[in-house]
């Protein structure tokens, strides 16, 4: 009996799998068409597709869409939000700022929860977290009744000052339970006991509206995979960079928003390690949008606020990832002042580009592809078949004509602005931070990014580009490459030179038998468990925080002192040894270790040759160039080919432009070094 690890990751626009099997070291891949009416589906298309026998499966991994989509269609169950007199408007309010300042016509999406869903009860604790008004009950019960009556099951209780004293917050809980049977209850002191009333008000409302939404899709998927013989938990990769399980992903759905973007981060971190570079940019390029991850000195960079959008903070640390509307099925217009422009529009998966002939009439990146010749005609593995002439088509009469362009200018017009919104996210993310594009690798991958990445790098400068194996299911290797974990944290304010360190290791310990309770009930074995501590500490007078590592012992907080001068000076170019430091917040990462897969190795062949399957006229830089194509599954390692090149697999296309030199590397990765002006970039 084969034991088998399956992943998949559900995008915009295809669903991937990837299958990996633990004796022989062997991977395989598919894809499907994404259904985003019934995301279920598609998964269960993926295993089909994939011919897995579910009860080889040792450990089914997810990557799910659905929490994020239902955030940004709004499309929740009949929800409320119970918090106290006077703080009925915080999540509308927000903290005043904009997403463009200089804008203002443009408003802010509104809150999750409607004003007219959200009501008062009489209640107060202070910010030491004296309760200095109990909860008023017959209020409470008489409240609770009237939500009742208005069908709302799914209830926000939101209280001022509750991470210091959730004794009000828990009583309102009771009170809902017992006069809503079988309502879904969260309390912002249990979701983020956290200050700021703001961020902790929209995460625990987030987390309330997609509860029932996140619950059945999960337990739906989870039956049908029983029934088909898996009978292990699903694993379901969340935002932090690690899974949870059902059980868990029902008590914090809102962690499953940024689901799948996360384990391409993760899968891009660990394709620069295995190519030996500590920096590296990670540019995923799917169907609908491409995200951008930055790896510095071998880590990613982690942010503890976020959102799906504006103005609707989610605090749950979360791997950093810029998304920007270029992806396969990015619509290509001309605005009201004759200008070409790209995304952020997409065809999606339905209708989907033009050359799918489901449909679609707008012209799209994979429609300009085409026409140039650069995809061919088949896509994921015969799934699906495009169109040129379709393609070349709807370029000519929404691009070529209004801009007085042949069709292939029109096309390749269309792709540089794609490639120009690409280059100025990544730019975002590294030159913002004063770092050097030109000392990074560029990580190519998703179904696209393969045919764009190339060009990217060469607009930054960014001298090598590395197209792992299978990039178009790249992200759904990356679910392979975690492990469960939880993030947990407490606010903790004292003097840190004068912090009583037996109290704080007893706080400590109270986070981590939490933890601990809660990887074993996911059926984490203790040796299998790791805790890692971590401080937010800040100068006395400011209300920024920088958090770093916390050890244990006697000289643990010193350490942790020294620690916070030096990440203070390295992000904000000074330290101030003389002022008081000010411990802020706790934190505890607590990590469920599960098996990884070891990838197969192949020896380097100097001087292997090999003949392309076909050749067809490719459209390049304002000439056709008779160009190569290349089966990729059949290219030996050591292969060294100059451009142009097209190579041809299952999930993407690569493909090598004029002037550049490529190589098929170790673990049959193909690196790209961008030649400029006869130099080496």
């Amino acid at each position: 009996m084969s034991k088998l690890r399956v992943a998949v990751d559900a995008g915009g626009t295809f669903t991937d799998v990837c299958i990996y099997n633990e004796e022989t070291q062997a991977f395989r891949v598919t894809k499907v068409p994404s259904t985003p009416s019934n995301p279920k589906q598609a998964v269960i298309d993926g295993v089909r597709r994939g011919e897995i026998d579910l009860s080889d499966v040792d450990l089914f991994f997810h990557g799910t869409t659905v929490a994020t989509n239902a955030l940004i269609t709004r499309r929740f169950p009949k929800a409320a939000l119970v918090t106290t007199k006077g703080f009925r408007d915080v999540i509308e309010i927000r903290d005043g700022t904009k997403d463009n300042l200089w804008d203002a016509y443009e408003d802010v999406s509104g809150p999750y929860i409607r004003r007219r869903d959200r009501f008062e009860v009489t209640e107060r604790v202070d910010y030491a977290g004296e309760v200095v008004t109990p909860l008023d009950e017959e209020e409470a019960r008489i409240l609770a009744r009237k939500l009742k009556r208005r069908g709302a099951t799914t209830v926000a209780v939101c209280f001022i000052n509750s991470y210091a004293n959730a004794e009000n917050e828990k009583r309102m809980r009771e009170i809902l339970e017992e006069e809503i049977p079988g309502a879904s209850v969260s309390t912002s002191s249990d979701i983020l006991p956290e200050i700021f009333e703001h961020d902790r008000f929209n995460t625990a409302v987030a987390n309330t509206v997609l509860g029932p939404l996140v619950s059945d899709y999960v337990k739906q998927l989870d039956d049908e995979l029983s029934a088909g013989g898996y009978d292990n938990d699903l694993l379901l990769l969340h935002s932090g960079g690690g899974s949870m399980t059902p059980a868990m992903a029902k008590h914090f759905p809102v962690r499953l928003a940024a689901s799948g973007i996360a384990a391409g981060a993760i899968a891009a971190k660990h394709i620069a390690e295995q190519c030996g570079y500590q920096n590296a940019v990670g540019l995923d390029m799917g169907g609908t949008s491409t995200d951008i991850s930055l790896i510095h000195d071998g880590e990613l960079r982690v942010t503890k606020q976020w959102g799906v959008e504006y103005g609707h903070p989610i605090v749950f640390p979360s791997i950093e990832v810029l998304t920007v509307g270029a992806g396969g099925g990015s619509l290509a217009h001309i605005d009201i002042a004759g200008a070409l422009r790209n995304g952020p529009q997409s065809a999606g998966a339905d209708p989907g580009p033009a050359c799918y002939e489901r449909g679609g009439t707008e012209p799209t990146n994979t429609d300009a592809n085409l026409a140039l010749n650069r995809l061919g005609t088949v896509l994921a593995g015969g799934a699906l078949e495009l169109n040129r002439d379709k393609a070349t088509q709807v370029i000519e009469e929404r691009v070529g004509q209004p801009l007085s362009l042949d069709t292939a200018e029109a096309a390749q017009a269309v792709i540089k602005v794609a490639n120009a919104n690409m280059a100025d996210a990544v730019r975002l993310v590294s030159i913002r931070r004063g770092l050097d594009p030109r000392d990074f690798a560029l990580i190519a991958f998703g179904g696209a990014g393969a045919l764009h990445g190339a060009e990217v790098a060469k607009e930054l400068g960014i001298p090598a580009v590395i197209v792992p194996p299978n990039p178009g299911v790249t992200s759904a290797m990356g679910c392979l490459l975690v492990d469960i974990q939880h993030d947990l944290s407490m606010m903790y304010t004292a003097a840190a030179e004068s912090a009583d360190l037996e109290d704080l290791e007893r706080q400590f310990r109270s986070l981590e038998d939490e933890a601990v309770d809660r990887l074993r009930h996911e059926g984490v074995a203790d040796a299998d468990v790791v805790l890692q501590r971590g401080i937010s500490m800040r100068y006395q007078g400011q209300w920024r925080s920088l958090q770093v590592a916390m050890g244990s012992g006697d000289a643990s907080l010193e350490d942790a002192i020294e620690m916070f001068h030096q990440e203070h000076e390295r992000q904000f170019s000074f330290r101030q040894n003389a002022l008081p430091v000010e411990i802020y917040q706790l934190h505890l990462r607590a990590v469920g270790k599960t098996p990884k897969p070891e990838f197969p190795r192949s020896e380097r062949q100097p001087g292997a040759q090999a003949e392309p399957h076909a050749h067809r006229e490719v459209y390049f830089e304002g000439q056709w160039h008779r160009t190569p194509v290349y089966d990729r599954t059949t290219l030996p390692v050591g292969f060294e080919f100059s451009g142009p090149a097209i190579i041809d697999q299952l999930d993407s296309t690569t493909v090598v432009p004029p002037d550049t030199v490529a190589s098929i590397d170790e673990w049959k990765n193909i690196r790209i070094q961008l030649i400029q002006s006869g130099e080496e970039a």
